[in-house]
């Protein structure tokens, strides 16, 4: 919900950044491209090799992109399924990567079995909580609802893991906590409102 309401914010800082893309021919898909990359590389080079703070503070840059290969394809005169199709994919590719890389480096230098298990655990809530909302709109209903979505993830995990990396003690480990917690209940609120609106209504003959 809190990624909604930066939208227009972020989308105002990018401005003069879009029209100057537009001006040399780059495309919203290779935005995407890029952003997924580079998020990807940043988490698994950086975050899983401890280098925690430069590892948060890049990823959080790539991922800033996200928002910018939207507006360039709205500038373009609106986006393409594939475009779609390969910004949602970015997009749990990039998520996943973060806490792989937490659980790859807390696994063996960062030595805590604890935020390796936090981070396994909000992994897959993570995408429990895209799967569902995926899911439910395949079949015909509504599932925006939900206490953290992506941009919460997103900022808890990396503030956590940003804080860890200039010594702040029990940072990751605090806001893992809170981040599973809250994803946990995003499910079950999904789960419940694909519940409400199910009742009564029969499984399509062809699942779409």
């Amino acid at each position: 919900m809190l990624g909604v309401n930066l939208r227009p914010a972020v989308g105002r800082v990018w401005a003069p950044v879009v029209r100057f893309l537009l001006r040399i021919g780059v495309t919203a898909d290779q935005v995407t491209l890029l952003g997924t990359v580079g998020a990807v590389g940043s988490a698994v080079f950086l975050i899983g090799n401890g280098v925690l703070w430069w590892g948060a503070v890049a990823v959080t840059v790539f991922v800033l992109l996200d928002m910018l290969d939207g507006a360039l394809a709205r500038a373009r005169g609106g986006g393409s399924v594939f475009g779609a199709v390969l910004d949602s994919t970015g997009d749990r590719a990039a998520d996943a990567a973060v806490f792989a890389g937490l659980a790859w480096w807390f696994s063996g230098g960062g030595d805590n079995r604890m935020v390796v298990w936090l981070s396994l655990v909000c992994l897959v809530l993570g995408v429990l909580t895209s799967y569902v909302k995926a899911r439910a709109e395949g079949m015909g209903l509504t599932c925006d609802v939900g206490l953290f979505e992506r941009t919460e993830r997103l900022i808890l995990v990396l503030v956590g893991t940003g804080f860890t990396g200039i010594g702040i003690p029990y940072a990751i480990q605090v806001c893992l906590w809170v981040l599973m917690i809250g994803s946990a209940v995003t499910v079950g609120q999904r789960f419940a409102t694909v519940y409400q609106q199910s009742r009564g209504r029969p499984l399509p003959s062809t699942t779409p």
